[in-house]
């Protein structure tokens, strides 16, 4: 019986402490938090939703994850989003698609984090004007709603 509750001991301890290696690896890689107001004034080529705004918090790790907080108003649901790389008033290629999971969602307001590269993630930090969030919706498949990173 003392060895089974030593084993079990044991498997407990090495799964907490996986699981707090984990945890310090993604908080240790941790670099920014970055924001932005979006509109669909600001969506390239256009037209956005001339009544859509919304706002994006990123917090971006050099380890290659990106997770966000994500409030829209005065669109319908979002179908997409996600980080593109060009300055303002150009329209790029995505570089980070920011997963919709409808499920996610709290009202207009989206949780969640997207995979990217290690390199994607610490160039968005070092260079946040190059890049800018839009999203999507059906009435507006290019793009409803925009903002540039690093405003």
């Amino acid at each position: 019986m003392a060895r089974r509750f030593t084993s079990l001991s044991l498997a407990v301890i090495i799964a907490t402490l996986g699981v707090l290696l984990v945890a310090g690896t993604v908080s240790a890689a941790h670099v920014g938090m970055l924001t932005t107001s979006l509109s669909g004034a600001e969506e390239v080529p256009g037209p956005g939703d001339p009544n859509g705004k919304g706002f994006v918090t990123l917090e971006v790790y050099t380890a290659g994850l990106v997770c966000y907080t994500l409030k829209t108003q005065a669109i319908e649901t979002p179908t997409a989003a996600h980080i593109h790389e060009a300055p303002a008033g150009e329209a790029g290629p995505v570089v980070v698609s920011l997963a919709i999971d409808l499920a996610a969602r709290h009202g207009n307001r989206l949780t969640y984090c997207a995979p990217t590269t290690p390199e994607i993630a610490a160039d968005i930090l070092a260079e946040p004007g190059d890049y800018y969030v839009n999203v999507h919706n059906a009435t507006y498949p290019l793009g409803a709603i925009r903002g540039q990173l690093g405003d």
